[in-house]
């Protein structure tokens, strides 16, 4: 078991999916959330689930944005701002097929000086995948007061790590209604 904190992202409009894709039926739990919940438990000290509120049916802890806007820096910045931890790996609800052997690679080969580390993979930079440290949220801030909500121009503007895997069906995000389907389909 990995001694620190995951936080599943599910705060998202999820325009592309054209309904709120954190609450759809996966993996034989009624939830997207709720699967990644239960998963990640396994693999984590304490997970937690970032949102706008807690829409969820099932028991989890919530962590609140503190800010109107929605993005995942907000997410971010809100995570630092309620949480005493100094690091964090975050994971979107919509990526069911990042392994335990992929985030225990993370954290293997995290180097200490970086603030933040994600994994790339063939699909590029995965944000949303990988570890965030306090140190990070200063700058982050910074984004927020200029109005851009980019997690990767923040990883670029900051002390960064890329570990990088190559890999793709991993990494695949359940964006739209095909790729639930597609994702669904290979569960069975």
């Amino acid at each position: 078991m990995i001694d620190s904190i995951a936080i599943i992202f599910a705060g998202g409009k999820s325009s592309r999916m054209g309904k709120d894709k954190a609450l759809l039926p996966f993996g034989g739990f009624s939830t997207l959330s709720e699967y990644q919940y239960n998963r990640l438990s396994k693999i984590f000290k304490r997970v937690y689930i970032s949102a706008k509120s807690n829409k969820f049916n099932f028991r989890a802890d919530i962590i609140k944005d503190n800010y109107k806007t929605s993005s995942p820096l907000v997410a971010l910045i809100s995570i630092f701002e309620n949480l005493d931890i100094d690091e964090v790996f975050i994971l979107s609800v919509d990526a069911p097929f990042i392994s335990k052997e992929i985030i225990e690679r993370l954290y293997r080969e995290a180097d200490l000086s970086s603030t933040i580390i994600v994994a790339s993979s063939l699909h590029g930079l995965e944000p949303l995948c990988g570890i965030y440290r306090k140190e990070i949220l200063d700058l982050a801030k910074e984004f927020l007061k200029a109005d851009n909500h980019k997690l990767t121009s923040l990883i670029k503007s900051s002390n960064h790590q890329i570990v990088k895997f190559n890999l793709s069906k991993e990494f695949t995000n359940l964006n739209r209604e095909e790729d639930y389907k597609k994702a669904i389909s290979t569960l069975i």
